[in-house]
């Protein structure tokens, strides 16, 4: 993840020195953008510690702590840029406390694969969410914020893949197979 985070960086500083770096107030549709993704994040917090609560499987572990990491810088950058805006902040949940995983019954607990799966659905919706806040903003500063934070949950997702690919807890929709091409199995 560091040379994707190091790429965008170089990435980021070409695109603000082709710019006017005209700080207009937020438009309407920034200031939602960053409440949305904030209050996103705060929930996002939440299911992922609730995650470390639950698993014991190292792999699972170390993807659910880097997500969390990320989640929580996400947060706080956002906080930071938020207050400087004058964009009132969404109510968060409050940290989950550390627990035992082997305490919780079976029945009561996600298994590592939803937990896995879970997360994935998490960095493809951030993602998207990032893309559509980072084009419709006017603002070049805020627009790398939200390219930034896209970047970082593409990495996670790519990580998190491997995992899934490498316990077989990857979900795989159907082979498409359009009419009239050539057989391609023997």
């Amino acid at each position: 993840m560091q040379k994707i985070s190091q790429l965008f960086e170089t990435a980021s500083n070409v695109i603000q020195s082709l710019t006017d770096n005209q700080k207009n107030p937020l438009h309407v549709g920034e200031a939602m953008a960053c409440w949305t993704y904030l209050s996103f994040v705060n929930n996002i917090i939440t299911y992922e510690e609730v995650g470390l609560n639950t698993t014991t499987d190292p792999g699972v572990i170390e993807l659910y702590q880097d997500a969390l990491a990320t989640a929580r810088s996400h947060k706080k950058q956002m906080s930071e840029f938020m207050r400087k805006e004058g964009v009132s902040l969404p109510n968060a949940p409050e940290d989950k406390p550390q627990s035992d995983p082997n305490a919780i019954p079976i029945g009561a607990k996600f298994t590592d694969n939803e937990l896995a799966n879970t997360l994935m659905i998490n960095f493809v919706v951030a993602a998207d969410m990032c893309a559509a806040s980072a084009s419709q903003s006017l603002r070049t500063d805020l627009g790398l914020m939200f390219l930034k934070f896209q970047t970082e949950k593409l990495s996670l997702g790519f990580k998190a893949k491997e995992i899934m690919q490498k316990k077989g807890w990857l979900k795989v929709p159907p082979f498409y197979q359009p009419p009239g091409a050539p057989n391609t199995k023997s």
